[in-house]
């Protein structure tokens, strides 16, 4: 799971991993306390405690993240040990990334990175977000998304049905079952590939000697599998997985 990173004190099992990636990731809700902007985490504690002064200073030095009454959107999970890593609104970022200005060729295509300087794109654009660190003082264990809630209720209500599980359900059967699978497939949007995927590692477009111009996105770093979706127009024509650094191809579709 890209998404979630695991430290060595941890006790939970995969399933419980599973369980709390997919419980919180994409999940929105309601700010009840001002959130500040902040590289260093603001800390919070298993028992729905947090230090008033350092939240409110962060939000004065730095700006609002979200404040109080507005909907904020868990978008990253990492596992620390004793710690519960979430990342808020896409963290606090400049918006460039160690591939900035790379550019290459594709099956004879010629490719413009979207984060290059001339060309707008969505990696590109600085984040207004930030991190909170729930604290639980021993390793994870036996935890849910459920428990994680229930936990940060005094700061965030997460009562209200999700943007994401409503936009879940208009999805076709079929849909639905490759988003639960966590597999991009042809025909999806490139919202209905972020709800499998998340959001890609690295994505540009290429111009095909017919002229035709696509998007393409890029999940997954080497060494380990590699999925290369291609968009043409508002939906993607091509899913393909490989294995990075090892010549073999597992599918594509």
């Amino acid at each position: 799971m890209p998404a979630g990173v695991l430290a060595p004190g941890d006790k939970l099992t995969e399933d419980e991993k599973i369980e709390l990636l997919r419980g919180l990731m994409a999940e929105f809700a309601t700010m009840k306390v001002p959130l500040g902007r902040s590289k260093k985490p603001l800390e919070f504690y298993v028992e729905g405690t947090f230090t008033p002064k350092y939240w409110e200073d962060a939000f004065r030095t730095f700006g609002p993240a979200a404040r109080a009454g507005d909907l904020i959107k868990i978008t990253k999970v990492t596992f620390e040990g004793n710690k519960l890593l979430l990342e808020i609104n896409g963290g606090l970022t400049s918006g460039r990334h160690w591939y900035d200005g790379i550019s290459g060729g594709m099956g004879g295509t010629t490719q413009t990175p979207m984060d290059s300087p001339n060309v707008v794109g969505p990696s590109g654009t600085p984040t207004y977000g930030t991190y909170i660190d729930v604290i639980f003082r021993k390793p994870l264990e036996g935890l849910t998304s459920a428990d994680v809630k229930t936990i940060l209720s005094p700061i965030m209500d997460f009562n209200q049905r999700s943007a994401t599980m409503m936009f879940t359900e208009t999805l076709s059967p079929e849909m639905k079952q490759a988003v639960a699978e966590k597999r991009a497939m042809v025909g999806m949007t490139r919202e209905q590939v972020k709800m499998a995927l998340g959001n890609p590692d690295q994505h540009g477009r290429e111009t095909t000697k017919d002229g035709v111009e696509t998007e393409y996105w890029i999940f997954g770093k080497p060494p380990g599998k590699i999925t290369f979706v291609t968009f043409a127009g508002s939906k993607a024509v091509t899913v393909k997985d490989e294995y990075a650094g090892l010549g073999s191809e597992v599918a594509q579709h």
